[in-house]
This record gives structure tokens, sequence and C-alpha cells, in this order.
């Protein structure tokens, strides 16, 4: 059983929760998130993250105008990991843009305007403990969509 909630809430930092959604289930492997906004603010205020049980972020993923990069790392037991930069960059500020985020069982995928930018390699085991995805930002956000695709389940451990 999985369910999904979406709540537009502030959190302490005043960082802009953009969307939030939960389930049960996991989020790895078999689901997109896609975010379409506006990047209107000259700041690098927008990231997503992919949220553990356990309150780890398992993929942290954040465009970075401000050196036409984009980032991905993961936060696990109290640290930062290794960054991951790409310097593929197609979003221009002052522009719409749309990023895709999708998991297969080895990766995180990240597209922008439709482009690969990234392919970051799970750090997280067991994925189903992935339960939570939260888009942070103070561009304007057009629509953020939770997806599951047609990939292959199983109990192989994932």
């Amino acid at each position: 059983s999985w369910g999904t909630f979406i709540s537009p809430l502030q959190t302490p930092s005043r960082e802009a929760v953009g969307f939030e959604a939960f389930c049960a289930g996991g989020l790895a492997p078999g689901w997109s998130l896609t975010v379409q906004g506006h990047a209107d603010a000259g700041e690098d205020k927008f990231e997503i993250n992919f949220l553990t049980d356990a309150g780890d972020i398992a993929f942290h993923v954040k465009p970075r105008f401000s050196s036409a990069t984009v980032v991905g790392n993961a936060f696990q037991g109290g640290r930062w990991g290794q960054e991951e930069v790409s310097s593929v960059f197609p979003l221009t500020l002052g522009e719409p843009f749309e990023v895709e985020v999708s998991a297969d069982t080895e990766h995180f995928h990240i597209y922008a305007q439709e482009q690969k930018v990234l392919q970051f390699p799970h750090r997280h085991r067991p994925l189903a403990t992935i339960t939570r995805v939260r888009v942070l930002s103070d561009h304007r956000l057009a629509q953020v969509e939770l997806a599951k695709r047609g990939l292959s389940w199983g109990d192989g451990g994932y």
C-alpha cells in the first residue's frame, strides 16, 4: 500500500518547500519526479532531496546557476559524501525549466530540458527505505509530478 501527499509548507530555515511527497513502499526504483518552473531568481535556491526513513538524504541534486553546474550528493550518518558535478547545464536564468529525476536499481538519472545531465550511483540501501521526496525552491514552480514508471518490480532485495 502506498500513498502520496503534497504539502506546501515552510521549514524553520526559511527555505521555501515547493513540494513534498511520501511513499511508504519506497521511491526507487520505478518512480519519476518532474519539476517544471521558472528560474527567475539569481540565487541557487532550487534543490531536490530524496530522503530515507531515518532522515538521511539518499540523493540531493542541485542546479547551480552561479557556476553552471549540476551537483549530486548524499548525506548519510551526519555527513555529506563526495560531490558529483556535471558541467552539462542546459538551464538558463530567466527561462522556464524542466528537471526530471528517475531511478532504476543502480542509479538516479537526472535530466534537464530533456538532456541527461547526471547519473548518480545509489549510495543508500535498501532502496525501499527512500520514502520521501522534497523540492526546495525560491523559483516559481509551475508543476511538480511524481509518477510511477512501468518497471518490473520484484522482491530482489532492492
